[in-house]
């Protein structure tokens, strides 16, 4: 009987070697989070990771808001169940989402015509976005692309079916704290980019992560979007909680679409449901409820609006000290540009072999095209970041 199980061992020892999945190929790491894969495995003391856009404190900790502590404070007291949501989400929190964005005197807002779903951030945003344009708008056969832009955007829309294209395009749009480059247009520019997309009929659709973060103030952020749509524009809008209220883990954000009426918005929110129910289902419900109790509290909307200033008000001085430390060690170039972009990032202008030393030989983190989260920076480590820049810009980096 042993010799027998034993063959019967030995005859199925080959099949192990055998796999259905033996010919899928090993992928490429991801851009950014790949950045952060290869800051964990370094043990040494000086590392530093500019790579994933998450706001630190200055000691360079995760940063929980206390408007969010304290909201999670009255829904604990609450003690909510845990049910499903609706396809669409939680409706309170996306009509104060709509609300943050557009403006609350916003005619469609007034006229009960923004079509809005609560989503899985802001790239979930997109990507239901990216879905509905791909089967209603008659004219998705491209979608055009800020040079550079942020790296997740061209494979979310590529997913959506929306392949190249000359004419009656869809135009993404960073709202505000372009990433990667940090740099926005004035309220000027975006009235101008604003009559040449009506002139040529383009339609656009904004990406809107980082509404506070940039300037310190949601309503300033919120221009271009709010000035589109006062302009008569039909826009698609991406928004994302995950920076502004620091919920990266909790994955808060919304989708929405103006419409002409209430009928026509009916009509779009049913086409919404039908694109999400097979996605996900429903979005999850935590993130939503801290996000609306927040939105929908006077008193803890205003804490937030601060404690938003207070983060945006820290990467300014963290520019600041960059630049001048910068200058102060007669690292060669121009290094204005750190001072006049906005938000949580900054293009330095350093190569992919400069980043790549950083990383080699002084344990500095970032992507290759030289982006940095401004926010990874603190009073500890912007010095020792500075000189490691330029002596990597004077090739002195060993």
């Amino acid at each position: 009987m042993l010799a027998v199980v034993a063959r019967t061992h030995s005859l199925r020892l080959p099949l192990r070697t055998l796999s259905t999945w033996s010919a899928v190929p090993a992928g490429p790491p991801d851009p950014i989070l790949g950045v952060t894969e290869a800051f964990k495995a370094d043990k040494d003391s000086r590392k530093i990771n500019l790579g994933v856009g998450a706001y630190r404190d200055e000691h360079g900790k995760p940063y929980v808001l206390s408007s969010v502590k304290k909201a999670e404070e009255s829904l604990t007291a609450a003690q909510p169940d845990k049910e499903y949501l609706p396809i669409t989400g939680l409706p309170g929190f996306t009509q104060n989402a709509a609300k943050l964005a557009y403006g609350a005197e916003s005619k469609p807002l007034v006229e009960n015509s923004i079509a809005v779903t609560q989503s899985i951030s802001g790239t979930g945003a997109l990507r239901i976005g990216g879905a509905f344009l791909g089967r209603f708008y008659p004219h998705a056969k491209a979608i055009y692309l800020p040079v550079p832009s942020w790296g997740n955007h061209t494979p979310i829309f590529r997913d959506s079916g929306l392949e190249n294209a000359p004419e009656k395009s869809i135009v993404l749009l960073h709202a505000c704290a372009h990433n990667p480059t940090g740099v926005d247009p004035t309220q000027e520019q975006w009235r101008e980019i604003s009559d040449i997309l009506k002139e040529k009929k383009l339609f656009p659709f904004f990406d809107m992560a980082y509404q506070g973060f940039a300037s310190g103030s949601t309503s300033r952020d919120a221009f271009a979007v709010r000035h589109f749509v006062s302009e008569g524009h039909q826009i698609a809008l991406s928004q994302s909680f995950a920076k502004n209220m620091g919920l990266y883990g909790e994955r808060v954000g919304a989708f929405s679409l103006t419409t002409v009426d209430p009928e026509e918005k009916a009509r779009v929110d049913s086409q919404l449901k039908i694109v999400i129910r097979p996605m996900y289902s429903n979005p999850p419900v935590h993130g939503a409820r801290i996000a609306n109790t927040i939105l929908s509290s006077p008193e803890l909307y205003a804490q937030w609006e601060s404690e938003v200033k207070g983060m945006a008000d820290r990467i300014i001085s963290m520019r600041e000290k960059l630049y001048d430390t910068l200058v102060g060690l007669q690292t060669p170039g121009q290094w204005g540009h750190i001072k006049s972009q906005i938000g949580m990032f900054s293009f330095t202008g350093l190569t992919q072999p400069q980043t790549k030393a950083l990383a080699d030989k002084a344990h500095i983190y970032m992507t290759a095209d030289g982006r940095i989260s401004m926010a990874g920076l603190n009073s500890s480590n912007i010095e020792y970041f500075a000189e490691s820049v330029s002596k990597a810009v004077k090739g002195e980096l060993q």
